[in-house]
């Protein structure tokens, strides 16, 4: 068959991309039911160039075909504002851009460079409504710690003053500093090992989660007059700072709670976690609603619909009693169930990247059936899939010969995709 053409449940596209994938994701998007105002596409594993390099490939076909005028990524939020304006014409360099405008050491990744160099380009000259849009959706926190929420507080309260009478404000800015008081008593690493080293149970963080919450409330209540006074944008990036300062010290607070397991603490920061993705996608898919879709990109784990998500904890993390199993719902589980089909999920499996441990995968799994009768990469309708599978002898089993950076598609959880996008072979 030719590229692009059908392959039993799905279709063909060439590691080139172009006129092919494109092809292959109008299909895709062809047989869903509805068309997602957000398009999930998961990657296996980080720090792997193949799948940044896909997911640029695709976006910039579903701008070209689908109308799609902004990105988010896995990435701090905050940070992430630096890239958005970058993108749109702002100053600064892409070298200062890539250095303070990712998290997770996302910014070394040279596909990322690409991206936000190609979207200036392509930004250039073109009117505000119309240019490409790039978004963080991860919280400022990273799953052995958190940072203090000076910079989203501080922000908001500002802004609130600014606009506001002083006698509205619960507090005044010097009663905010004194709270959060040194930076290091927050993101101390020891708390992420000893919940009795963190801050998140002081009198300060509770005194400042009710200082979050009335700034919070006073926001919504006098949104009238502040969306009149202000520009679309200061709007933005206040109700944003308002969403991270919140989430963070609910995080804070959940790093201090030393009850139960070890794994069911980090279950409830993963939670959180997730819970504070899910709020910025959905402000994202507000905002974005009458200018086009919105491509997503993260983990697999984050994006999954319907079944929670799974994480095996390594030894290395201590304190590990009995079953140390991760478990919570990831922010695709949650837009799922709240946005319905407006959220779609394509997640992205692998069959062999030999210098990043994976040897052809065995058959008897879902990445080995999917070896056998591709011949380079091919996106499958979830259900499709899961119908040509169905009866086959002997039974799938998720795969286990795989690096601890590898998270394996579980072939009896389809159901919690839309789609699957298999890259047959990665050789550096």
């Amino acid at each position: 068959m030719s590229a692009g053409s059908a392959v039993g449940a799905g279709w063909r596209f060439g590691a080139e991309g172009g006129e092919n994938l494109g092809a292959a994701l109008g299909q895709f998007l062809g047989s869903l039911e509805a068309k997602p105002q957000l398009l999930g596409l998961g990657e296996p594993m980080h720090g792997e160039e193949e799948f940044p390099r896909l997911r640029n490939r695709v976006f910039k076909q579903l701008i070209e075909r689908e109308g799609y005028r902004s990105i988010a990524i896995e990435s701090d939020c905050l940070a992430a504002l630096k890239v958005d304006t970058y993108v749109v014409g702002g100053k600064g360099s892409l070298d200062a851009v890539m250095e303070s405008g990712f998290s997770h050491g996302f910014g070394e990744l040279d596909e990322n460079r690409k991206l936000l160099a190609w979207m200036r380009d392509y930004n250039r000259n073109r009117a505000p409504e119309d240019r490409l849009r790039f978004y963080g959706f991860d919280a400022p926190t990273e799953i052995t710690g958190a940072p203090s929420p000076r910079q989203a507080l501080t922000a908001l309260h500002g802004y609130l003053a600014a606009h506001l009478e002083a006698d509205l404000l619960p507090c005044n800015p010097e009663t905010i500093e004194g709270l959060i008081g040194d930076d290091e008593r927050w993101s101390n690493p020891e708390a992420a090992m000893d919940p009795s080293k963190s801050i998140g149970a002081s009198h300060d963080a509770k005194e400042l989660r009710l200082i979050t919450d009335d700034l919070g409330a006073l926001l919504t209540s006098e949104s009238p007059r502040l969306v009149a006074a202000a520009s679309e944008e200061d709007w933005w990036r206040t109700c944003l700072y308002h969403r991270t300062a919140a989430g963070l010290l609910r995080y804070h607070a959940a790093m201090a709670d030393g009850s139960g397991t070890r794994a069911a603490q980090i279950s409830r920061l993963m939670a959180h976690r997730d819970a504070m993705m899910y709020a910025n996608l959905q402000a994202i898919a507000v905002r974005e609603a009458l200018r086009g879709p919105t491509l997503l990109f993260a983990q697999n784990s984050h994006l999954k619909k319907k079944h929670r998500s799974e994480w095996l904890l390594p030894p290395e993390w201590g304190g590990l009693e009995g079953d140390a199993t991760v478990s919570w719902w990831s922010a695709g589980a949650i837009a799922g169930a709240q946005m319905g089909d407006r959220y779609a999920f394509l997640a992205s499996a692998l069959g062999s990247a030999p210098e990043r441990g994976l040897g052809v995968p065995n058959p008897d799994t879902l990445e080995g059936a999917l070896y056998a009768v591709v011949e380079d990469r091919c996106i499958f309708n979830s259900k499709r899939l899961a119908e040509t599978l169905r009866g086959r002898s002997p039974k799938l089993t998720p795969r286990t010969d795989t690096s601890t950076n590898y998270f394996a598609l579980n072939p009896d959880r389809l159901d919690g995709t839309d789609g699957v996008v298999f890259v047959k072979d990665i050789h550096q």
